[in-house]
């Protein structure tokens, strides 16, 4: 789906959301009546610190002036990697990014992230995996990061990793391993109402804090780190 198809199933109210050097601005009328704020990335756009920088600037701008939900549209590339995004510290923009939707999902702006095209790397976990939850359209291509990249991280031949993909989650790309793995909340059929499925994710938002640990382990694709992270929390209680 396109960008503008899927703005007119979401919103069959009206919205004003546009972009700008792939950008996405605006806000739009649920099914409710209620408003949201829209922003995002589109046009498979890196993430640098000029795209970081203004996200995080509207999505703070509208804390004081709305109470709705706020939706994250994605289609991007990975960070942008050039020497002056590094050079300006790309790392704390975009930190600074996530940071700030989910100070917003805490102070009453509930997030959803929603993947409709490509995304990965430092670009994917500063937008759709820093909302509460992610959802993905069919399509969708999401990677956290790539083999060849794996392959040198881990010093693993890019042969044993695809071994490896084949049953293991974490090792493999894409859609369908993303939501084995909880960080995708569910898959959204994009044949039928945007914005019916919308309200019913709404009327159905997992409270905080985060399960995607839990449903990764729920779902086969993460079977540890729901029990590691209730033993740390465990041992962090008992040393109060």
């Amino acid at each position: 789906m396109t960008l503008d198809n899927i703005l007119a199933s979401l919103f069959p109210g009206g919205h004003d959301v546009r972009s700008a050097n792939g950008v996405i601005v605006g806000s739009a009328v649920l099914r409710s009546g209620a408003r949201t704020l829209v922003t995002g990335v589109a046009d498979r756009t890196a993430v640098g610190v000029d795209e970081a920088i203004r996200l995080s600037g509207y999505v703070l701008d509208s804390l004081d002036r709305g109470s709705g939900p706020i939706l994250v549209l994605v289609d991007s590339d990975s960070q942008r990697m050039s020497k002056r995004d590094e050079l300006l510290g790309l790392n704390e923009f975009l930190s600074h990014l996530a940071k700030v939707l989910i100070y917003a999902d805490m102070n009453g702006r509930p997030t959803v992230g929603l993947l409709y095209g490509h995304s990965a790397a430092g670009a994917l976990l500063a937008t759709g995996l820093a909302t509460r939850v992610l959802v993905g359209l069919p399509g969708a291509t999401p990677a956290v990061m790539d083999l060849p990249s794996m392959a040198k991280v881990t010093k693993l031949s890019i042969e044993t990793l695809q071994e490896k993909a084949k049953s293991t989650p974490v090792f493999a790309p894409g859609l369908s391993n993303l939501a084995l793995m909880g960080a995708v909340h569910m898959v959204w059929n994009n044949a039928a109402s945007l914005a019916d499925q919308m309200e019913a994710l709404l009327a159905d938002m997992p409270a905080a804090p985060d399960r995607r640990d839990a449903l990764g382990k729920e779902r086969g694709g993460r079977l540890k780190a729901a029990d590691i992270a209730e033993r740390v929390r465990e041992l962090a209680l008992q040393t109060r």
